[in-house]
């Protein structure tokens, strides 16, 4: 495998600057959001599927709907409920007549044959329908029947769900959780941005994008991507950090030791490399850096990590849990005497 040439400044500042006016677009038209949408960008350079939790009306189907527009990408919107069916959204066998008079099989596709499917409240919908998304998040594809169909490209499951209300919801298992890239938390906006919200938003009607990305320019983006080269002390840095959410490995912090119960699994290692990458790119850097782990790590980690019940007692949450685990675990893996490291981070 060949290492891929370093980024030419005439070949990154295009796609920094695409990054930007992406962002310049949704910061716009959405309020008060700035550092989620930083995130959304970041997970769909990385090609990832996106989990947002928040309290229903804070813009969550908005924010998704818009990035939609604005990329110019097929979007369709799937309302989970217990009573929905695999085959409503991977779509269905009918039986058809042809034009020469014999009946055969005929498969109708269903929502998820589309760029961003979005998954309204994902966690109202039966086990066996979640299910249903496991081949799509993972292989892009979708078997029914022995046959394997191939979904368009780029394919985003963008999911919603209300972390609060229990009644009638079935918690997403493990293996499903592993598969979204970030667990993105929708939290209250302040004072300032519902004023704001209240004078230019009549009705709560969205403006039209001012701009639009051409046919194309995504895959470019993709292209670019592939290049930001990560050093081999980030890279090592990353395995450590994903290594030391496990309780008892060599590294972990203590409250790892004492609220984990399972760590983190390689794909959140894979998971936060790439959005560390994808991090420097927005920034407009060729080279990812300790400072891009640290900012996409939290979102990678924070739906992966399982804690016991001391925590719950202790109200202690994966948020605590990985903030001290960055604050404390030294990038050089060098384990400098604790002047050196002070006088080095000076």
């Amino acid at each position: 495998m060949t290492t891929p040439t370093v980024l030419k400044p005439e070949e990154l500042k295009p796609a920094a600057e695409l990054c930007a006016r992406t962002l310049e677009q949704l910061d716009r038209i959405l309020l008060g959001r700035a550092d989620v949408h930083r995130l959304v960008l970041i997970g769909i350079l990385s090609r990832g599927h996106i989990l947002l939790e928040g309290l229903p009306g804070l813009g969550k189907t908005a924010l998704i709907r818009t990035l939609g527009r604005i990329m110019q990408l097929d979007f369709k919107r799937v309302q989970f409920t217990p009573d929905l069916m695999p085959g409503d959204v991977l779509g269905t066998h009918i039986l058809q007549d042809t034009t020469s008079g014999k009946r055969e099989m005929t498969f109708q596709p269903g929502p998820v044959f589309t760029n961003i499917l979005l998954a309204d409240e994902i966690n109202r919908a039966s086990p066996k329908t979640q299910s249903a998304l496991l081949e799509t998040m993972q292989e892009s594809c979708v078997t029914l029947l022995g046959v394997t169909r191939k979904l368009p490209q780029p394919f985003f499951v963008l999911a919603s769900q209300n972390p609060i209300e229990l009644e009638g919801t079935y918690p997403l298992p493990e293996a499903q959780l592993d598969r979204f890239l970030f667990r993105l938390l929708f939290n209250h906006v302040d004072a300032d941005v519902l004023a704001r919200i209240i004078g230019e938003r009549r009705r709560g009607e969205l403006p039209e994008p001012t701009w639009q990305m051409e046919k194309g320019q995504l895959e470019e983006l993709f292209a670019v991507m592939e290049r930001v080269f990560m050093p081999a002390p980030v890279a090592r840095y990353v395995a450590r950090l994903v290594a030391a959410t496990h309780r008892g490995a060599g590294e972990a912090t203590d409250a790892v030791n004492k609220y984990v119960n399972y760590g983190a699994s390689p794909r959140a290692a894979i998971a936060i490399a790439e959005a560390a990458r994808a991090h420097a790119l927005v920034a407009g850097r060729p080279t990812a850096g300790f400072e891009d782990v640290k900012a996409v790590a939290p979102a990678v980690l924070n739906h992966r990590i399982l804690l016991n019940y001391q925590a719950r007692f202790d109200k202690t949450d994966t948020t605590a849990v990985v903030d001290e685990l960055l604050a404390k675990l030294d990038e050089t893996g060098l384990k400098l005497p604790q002047d050196v490291a002070l006088e080095q981070a000076a």
